[in-house]
Parts: C-alpha cells; sequence; structure tokens
C-alpha cells in the first residue's frame, strides 16, 4: 500500500484572492514504512506573500523568484501522487490551493489525480474529541521531537505528520498472511516446513518488558478509544480460569 504525506505553504489564505502555492513536499510511505523517497518543490508565484504568511513560513520573493512556476514542474507532482493514498492534516485547504493551480493550467482536480485524499486532521478529532490536534499539538502527545521546527516548512511539516500518523493509526494495523491455494498450502508461495516445538529456547518476558507491554496497550486502547483485542482475549480467559476454578472448587 502506497501512501503519501504532503503539506504545502502558500502567500496567503485563500486562491480566489490571488494567493499561490510556494512550497510543497510529500513523503512516502511504503507498507507504513518510510521509503526515503520524496518529493520537495519550491515555486515562482509571482507575487509577495502577505506579512503573516511571510512570518510563518520565511520563504522570501527574492527567493522564490529563482525557482520555477507550478506549470513547470506540475507534472512530477502528478506523476508522485498518481493511484497513492495521499494525508494531509486539513485537506480542505491544501486541496483548494491545489485544485486552483491545477485548474489554471488545465489538469484535473488534485483527488482525481491521486487514489484518495484523507484528512490526519479529521481523524485526530475523531480519536481526540475536544482537544488541540494542530500538528505541534500531536507530535507532543504522540512523543515526536519538532523542538528543530522554528518556522513552518512543508518537507519538515510531512515528515512530523507521517511519524504522527504512523503513531495515530498504530492499532489498525493487521497482522496478514496471504495464502495462495495454487501453491498447495504455502504463505506467500514460500513453503512452511513443520517445527519441533520441544527444541525452541523459552525466554521469558522481564518485569521491565512487561510494563513496557502493559503501557504499550494502554497506549493503543486511547488511539482506538476502546480496549484492543489482546485485553479482552485476555479478560475472557481470566473470567474462564476463576469459573473452572469454582467448579472445581465446589
Amino acid at each position: 500500500m502506497r501512501q503519501i504525506v504532503l503539506d504545502t505553504e502558500t502567500t496567503g489564505l485563500d486562491p480566489v484572492q490571488g494567493h499561490r502555492i510556494v512550497e510543497l513536499a510529500c513523503v512516502e510511505l511504503e507498507n507504513r514504512a518510510l521509503t526515503g523517497r520524496h518529493l520537495h518543490l519550491y515555486f515562482n508565484p509571482d507575487r509577495d506573500s502577505d506579512p503573516e504568511a511571510l512570518a510563518v513560513h520565511g520563504l522570501t520573493t527574492e527567493f522564490l523568484s529563482g525557482h520555477p512556476r507550478f506549470e513547470e514542474t506540475a507534472q512530477q507532482l502528478v506523476d508522485y501522487v498518481k493511484d497513492a493514498e495521499v494525508i494531509i492534516h486539513n485537506a480542505a485547504f491544501d486541496c483548494k490551493f491545489l485544485n486552483a493551480e491545477l485548474t489554471r493550467i488545465g489538469l484535473p482536480r488534485f483527488d482525481e489525480l491521486c487514489g484518495k485524499v484523507t484528512d490526519s486532521l479529521l481523524y485526530a478529532r475523531e480519536i481526540h474529541p475536544g482537544k488541540r490536534n494542530n500538528l505541534d499539538a500531536l507530535c507532543e502527545r504522540y512523543g515526536i521531537s519538532n523542538a528543530h521546527r522554528t518556522l513552518h516548512g512543508a518537507l519538515l511539516d510531512s515528515e512530523l505528520l507521517a511519524d504522527v500518523w504512523l503513531a495515530m493509526t498504530r492499532g489498525q494495523d493487521a497482522l496478514i498472511m496471504d495464502f495462495n491455494e495454487e501453491e498447495g498450502g504455502r504463505a506467500g508461495g514460500v513453503h512452511v516446513e513443520a517445527v519441533d516445538v520441544s527444541v525452541l529456547k523459552v525466554i521469558t518476558a522481564s518485569a521491565d518488558e512487561l510494563q513496557a507491554h502493559v503501557s504499550y496497550l494502554e497506549a493503543l486502547d486511547e488511539t482506538a478509544g476502546k480496549p484492543c483485542v489482546w485485553r479482552v482475549v485476555d479478560a475472557e480467559a481470566q473470567v474462564a480460569v476463576a469459573a473452572s476454578t469454582e467448579v472445581a472448587g465446589g
């Protein structure tokens, strides 16, 4: 599964008022792992940034004037996001700018170019209702260091968001083995031999490892908003043991 975490910086708040994208960055995830293949572009917007926007990203008109215009490198973006799920924090904002830029040069809307657009801000609000869910707050909540973030930069913000997204959605991970019947009972085409478990070494978890496991399960519970499957199974097992003990003692 290919996912792209995307962020933009702009000259202002509204493309209807002529504001433009000045920076775009994409970070790639493949099967929930960072690949190191990213896309990072600066654009000459042919205008100044609003003072408020300039204070956020620090990209001056002089600096941006030495970079290509959006239409000159748009195909790189089109090729990069093709068929991928694109994850954006407050997607409505970035998409309105992307759509304005793409429409201006005769290309389809952004959501028609990629496989899917997912708003990580809406997802964060669902699992953390009533809490602050901007990128800084989520970094703090999930223990992701953003101490080096003095200005908003599209590449740094997309890298931080990728880490936040993986932390927020870790409860969605599933261990799935793809069995192909045509391979005669092989898992993923690899033959699995019988194992003599009597020769396997048993390693018992230490007290610190057990506590770390409990802390991890508690984090999963908070993320999912309900007890994770391991806690449910453990609780059911304890009930079953208690019931059998009562029967034996009775």
